[in-house]
């Protein structure tokens, strides 16, 4: 036992006195969390939009108020003419222009109809969605206050319900992702080099002479990055929750029981991939390369995995990230127990398991 706490020791000597280390364990994470949590995000906030009023009335003027007025919209340009229309996507100034025909008003109050075009520049075809879907909402509340209660015959009401993120907020969609994509990385990536460093320093002799057995020395070196990667999810909660406004509705403690499962997930390929490989750039390329894609595009956080073709649907079940990625949800999110996550619990411990074990068979006892 004491040998084996001194081999933990030494291993955090490793990491403590290498700063470079330090500031991929602990700097990267920030900073994607940060990036993801207020620059890349799914909503659409002050989109440049443009104007071109024919009617000049009361009701177009008080729709144009209401769109400026959203959080959605910024009015950049009021136009003359539908020449200008073109003119003003090409310079890309604006993304959606809002049309009033002449006699807005008056068509609205006599004949109860009047059209309002929405010409959107679809170069950008998701965000040309989402900025029509908003300026039709604003135009249908404009609506609901003209009629002021009143009801028209046979119409048909419906109330919608967003449950768990009622404002839409991106970071509740991407918070559990970069989780997920931040942990697999760095756990892995860090110790991929674990075992390699030792062979390149000359240092693999020292340590097959040492009475330590393979397993343990396997299992020592995941003990440092393990409590390291655990300070580290608990500076993502943190920036997550008072930074990004993310709240943790379920269980703590069993967060932290989950996110620790998938961060030993993670260390356990991590130590396969260091004892599979002879050299720290192929160990470090593999890490990247090999998990980085699989985890950003099969996890289900940037792009829905029912969307995709059966061969990547199946191919998404082997990758952790996206059985993580699920328990944060479930757990963070919509503040669920375990009884809800228990299969993805048990897909992430037998997939730590069979990393662990069969590092343990490649694990060689003697150089080649």
């Amino acid at each position: 036992m004491h040998q084996f706490v001194i081999f933990i020791k030494k291993e955090f000597y490793h990491i403590l006195r290498d700063k470079r280390t330090l500031f991929v364990l602990f700097g990267i994470p920030i900073a994607q969390i940060l990036l993801f949590g207020f620059a890349l995000t799914n909503e659409v906030k002050n989109s440049q939009i443009a104007i071109l009023d024919q009617s000049k009335d009361e009701a177009s003027q008080r729709i144009t108020t209401q769109l400026g007025a959203s959080r959605y919209f910024d009015i950049a340009a009021n136009l003359s003419g539908y020449h200008q229309i073109e003119s003003v996507f090409r310079k890309g100034k604006v993304h959606l222009v809002v049309v009033f025909p002449q006699n807005f008003r008056e068509d609205l109050l006599h004949t109860h109809a009047a059209q309002v075009q929405l010409v959107a520049d679809a170069s950008d075809p998701n965000l040309a969605n989402t900025l029509i879907n908003y300026a039709g909402a604003v135009i249908r509340d404009y609506q609901t206050e003209l009629l002021d209660g009143a009801e028209l015959p046979y119409s048909i009401n419906t109330e919608v319900r967003m449950l768990y993120n009622p404002q839409l907020k991106g970071a509740f969609n991407f918070v559990p992702g970069v989780m997920a994509m931040v942990m697999m990385l760095i756990c892995a990536m860090m110790t991929s080099i674990a075992i390699v460093r030792e062979k390149e320093n000359g240092n693999m002799e020292v340590l097959l002479v040492s009475p330590l057995r393979p397993f343990t020395m396997i299992f020592a070196k995941t003990i440092p990055y393990l409590a390291l990667s655990i300070i580290n999810l608990t500076s993502i909660l943190v920036l997550s929750v008072w930074l990004l406004g993310l709240p943790i509705k379920g269980s703590l403690l069993l967060l932290y029981a989950e996110s620790t499962l998938f961060i030993m997930t993670a260390l356990s390929l991590g130590l396969l991939i260091s004892s599979a490989t002879n050299s720290q750039m192929l160990a470090m390329f593999i890490s990247l390369v090999g998990l980085m894609l699989p985890t950003i595009m099969l996890s289900g956080f940037m792009f829905p995995i029912e969307n995709m073709p059966l061969p990547l649907r199946v191919m998404s079940n082997v990758v952790p990230a996206k059985w993580y990625y699920i328990i944060v949800k479930n757990v963070m999110i919509k503040g669920l127990h375990f009884p809800s996550v228990w299969r993805e619990t048990l897909i992430l411990l037998g997939m730590t398991t069979f990393f662990l074990i069969v590092s343990w068979r490649k694990f060689s006892l003697r150089l080649e």
